[in-house]
């Protein structure tokens, strides 16, 4: 009797870009890092490097199929380092530089389609996926790990791990294709309080809708839906405790709250309450961090319409960190009924996998109506 032959397994080419600016605006409250003045002022404000982080933990979620992977990677931090430190088999395209330009990007995916990789995989926000759609258009799969502070694209994986889950399904398994919306907003707007998001086109992205997130939805501001937010607000102005920090999130869902105070909150950014008044606007990390010292502190957020992220699209001044000091038991989730009923679950990507599991292990009580809570999942 013969044994029967073990079936070959195809090797597939990944093509990897790190934009290594990409999130550093997040913590520290700017909202992007998209130009040169903006990246010089994060820096100032103390600004760390999130990419290499991000492209690491892809990497090594993606280490299953080292053996049967070639990567064609950016050059440097652009995606090499990366790579070599992880072991995988590379050819580098592009140049090594200490400063990398979107110019860079857009050679660096052209090279990768020249290449006929099968899949092109980057880390960044919605500022590199638009570099890419500007080389890539419809010529390969595109799939984005988030590492930006602006992810309004469809494109993007749910987390880094859920990125390398989606490139193994897909190069080996088959996923469907989709064209995925590449959308973007005006940053300037964005730091004045402007939601300002443009559709740019589309790329060809692998879809699996557990793993992969949708493009930001705006909540429609019917009369029911205000109505709603002004009835949340109400009970969690009631439930309001002397001397508690409040740190409150953005959206129009927790600036209602600020409204009925008759507190003027920053709709995009965080801004610290006490004793029903805002003692600072606009916060960032380290300023979020200074505030909590000796005091208890909850927080307040409202999902992403659409995406049904709590953490880690565009409140990345509630880092882990913070999360951490203020503790699970001490966050309150706000959404109308029409917001909650279009998502399946809550989502969190706080760059802390740990901390994350912790969010998945339980349920999340959503205050939707005066004294009315919704349990959710967190995926």
């Amino acid at each position: 009797m013969t044994n029967a032959a073990k079936p070959t397994i195809p090797t597939k080419t990944i093509g990897f870009i790190v934009n290594p600016i990409a999130g550093m605006g997040g913590a520290v409250g700017l909202k992007g890092t998209d130009g040169k003045t903006i990246l010089k002022q994060a820096l100032a404000l103390g600004a760390k490097p999130v990419a290499a982080h991000r492209a690491e933990t892809f990497l090594s979620e993606l280490s299953s199929a080292k053996a049967y992977l070639r990567l064609v990677v950016g050059a440097g931090e652009m995606g090499q380092i990366e790579a070599e430190k992880l072991g995988f088999t590379c050819t580098i395209v592009g140049e090594f530089k200490k400063e990398t330009t979107p110019s860079d990007t857009q050679k660096i995916a052209l090279a990768i389609v020249e290449a006929h990789a099968d899949l092109l995989v980057y880390c960044g926000g919605d500022g590199t996926t638009r570099d890419i759609q500007k080389a890539v258009d419809f010529k390969l799969p595109v799939l984005g790990v988030p590492t930006g502070v602006k992810m309004h694209s469809a494109t993007f994986a749910i987390s880094p791990q859920a990125a390398a889950r989606v490139a193994i399904r897909f190069l080996w398994e088959g996923l469907p294709l989709r064209e995925a919306e590449v959308m973007d907003v005006d940053e300037a707007a964005f730091r004045q309080g402007q939601l300002s998001a443009e559709l740019y086109g589309y790329m060809l992205s692998p879809y699996e809708p557990h793993l992969i997130q949708d493009n930001k939805m705006a909540s429609p501001m019917t009369e029911n839906e205000v109505e709603n937010q002004a009835a949340i607000a109400i009970y969690i102005i009631e439930k309001m405790q002397p001397n508690i920090l409040y740190i409150v999130g953005p959206g129009t869902t927790t600036r209602t709250i600020a409204d009925l105070l008759d507190q003027k909150k920053t709709l995009l950014g965080v801004d610290l309450f006490l004793d029903k008044k805002i003692i600072a606007s606009d916060v960032n990390e380290k300023q979020i961090l200074q505030a909590l010292s000796g005091r208890k502190a909850q927080v307040i957020v409202t999902p992403i319409g659409g995406q049904g992220f709590i953490f880690g699209r565009g409140n990345q001044q509630i880092s882990a960190k913070v999360i951490r000091k203020v503790g699970l038991d001490n966050i309150i989730v706000v959404a109308t009924k029409s917001k909650l009923d279009r998502l399946q679950s809550l989502r969190v990507d706080t760059g802390d996998a740990e901390l994350d599991a912790m969010f998945r292990a339980r349920r999340i009580r959503v205050v939707t109506d005066y004294k009315v809570t919704q349990e959710i999942a967190v995926e």
